[in-house]
């Protein structure tokens, strides 16, 4: 229902954190001046200590990372106000407004947002906001440098595979492309099923019974259904619309009707509101479909395949005519993905059950009936269907004649990573830097930053 990673939420903020020292009783000073714009060691431990959290490690001294990537970012912001690039204030206020959503739930309203930071709300949106602004012009600045790379001719894809090690070449994994033809089962049925389960538990909490241990016995919620279907203190916009407009829309200690959302049915009881925000319980009940659901649509698709190996009818026709997924029926039953329309999926685009049906086929063979899921809601809700692999493409070496696309784009990502590089160099150079010699031993990426150190005193 939502997401609570509290790390990878403000992996892009900046925590209280202890204060370090260094030699000399060092506590914190500015560490380096990119230009007018200066770095803190409190700023480059918040954000080392941000990515431990998050179980973050790496090879290199993470500090020696962080400060680079700090004073690069620094580089882009600076050339992007040069530039007179604005920032996108529906964007920004957009990211704001989710990192704040998403803060307020994770640690249960402003007063313990203001409590973990030791600063009031509006002072953590002013920082914030200044934070994506200058993400903001500095990612345009990027894409800039990026999108000024000259387009790539096919004499550049070609003068590439000539020239590049075949180690580099990019591999290209095994590809899908796969028709199926599905039916579901008794929707109206099952939800009918659930609702009648879901208004005897209603009333049961009516005449007396704990919300709390109904949820915890019949909710098939489990992050919430072990807290006796406690969400806890949490903004609206992290819930489904249905969902968070029934809660606001009831007073503490009532009981909603039955609430439909894409995770499936609930009740709810509204603990506490307190703006946008509410603590609430609830019960989740999901339809369930029995083995004569199955059975009886097994039969219906093992009758259609058998009618299709046997040649009397095409498998195309089979799913215009049998299909119920309209995303597909029309289409001969063939499969695209739905995130980029390409007919072709690899291994981890695929539902496990669908891999698991087509794994051990030959092209142009058809699985056995299988139960799946489709692309809708959260989880997905159960399909049975089979499955025809239409055709293999075995993983392999990209080449000019078969994977001119995908050696075209490796191309442009390189040329556009040689411009961004060759920015950065040529602006560690022009531009006034000081690094505090506190990280001589750093080995930064780019080499020219070792010419901006102070002379230690």
């Amino acid at each position: 229902m939502r997401n609570l990673a509290l790390a990878a939420i403000l992996l892009g903020s900046t925590l209280p954190c202890p204060a370090q020292k260094y030699g000399g009783g060092l506590i914190d000073k500015t560490v380096a001046v990119v230009g007018n714009e200066m770095i803190s060691l409190a700023d480059i431990e918040s954000q080392a200590q941000m990515m431990r959290a998050q179980g973050v490690y790496s090879d290199r001294n993470m500090r020696c990372e962080q400060l680079e990537s700090m004073m690069t970012s620094k580089l882009f912001l600076m050339q992007a106000r040069l530039d007179s690039l604005t920032v996108n204030d529906n964007m920004v206020e957009a990211q704001l407004s989710g990192r704040l959503d998403e803060i307020r739930t994770a640690l249960g309203g402003d007063d313990k947002v203001a409590d973990y930071f030791g600063k009031p709300i509006y002072k953590l949106r002013q920082e914030w906001k200044k934070q994506l602004e200058e993400m903001s012009l500095t990612q345009q600045e990027q894409s800039n440098i990026a999108s000024a790379v000259p387009e790539i001719t096919p004499f550049d894809v070609r003068q590439y595979i000539d020239t590049v090690d075949l180690s580099q070449l990019p591999t290209v994994p095994i590809k899908y492309q796969i028709s199926q033809i599905c039916i579901y089962p008794d929707r109206e049925a099952a939800a009918m099923a659930v609702k009648e389960k879901l208004l005897d538990l209603r009333e049961r909490i009516l005449n007396g019974e704990k919300f709390s241990t109904l949820a915890r016995i019949y909710s098939e919620d489990p992050g919430s259904a072990r807290k006796g279907g406690e969400l806890g203190m949490a903004s609206k916009s992290i819930f489904w619309p249905a969902f968070s407009d029934a809660a606001m829309a009831l007073k503490p200690g009532l009981i909603s009707q039955i609430v439909e959302t894409p995770d499936g049915f609930h009740i709810i009881e509204v603990l506490e509101k307190k703006g946008d925000m509410f603590n609430a319980r609830h019960i989740l009940l999901k339809p369930q479909y029995t083995q004569e659901d199955q059975d009886k649509a097994f039969h219906t698709l093992d009758s259609i395949r058998t009618e299709i190996n046997n040649k009397a009818l095409s498998f195309e026709l089979a799913a215009r005519f049998y299909s119920e997924d309209p995303a597909t029926k029309t289409n001969g039953g063939q499969m695209a993905d739905p995130n980029t329309g390409s007919a072709y999926f690899e291994i981890d685009q695929l539902k496990p059950a669908d891999y698991l049906a087509i794994k051990d086929l030959k092209e142009g063979e058809i699985s056995e009936p299988i139960a799946s899921l489709d692309n809708e809601g959260r989880d997905g809700n159960l399909v049975y269907k089979i499955v025809r692999l239409d055709k293999i493409i075995p993983s392999h070496t990209a080449t000019y004649m078969n994977d001119f696309t995908e050696l075209s784009e490796q191309v442009v990502r390189d040329r556009q990573n040689e411009a961004i590089e060759k920015f950065v160099d040529e602006k560690i150079k022009s531009t006034y830097i000081v690094i505090d010699p506190l990280f001589k031993d750093c080995d930064f990426t780019h080499k020219a930053w070792a010419t901006k150190f102070r002379e230690e005193e």
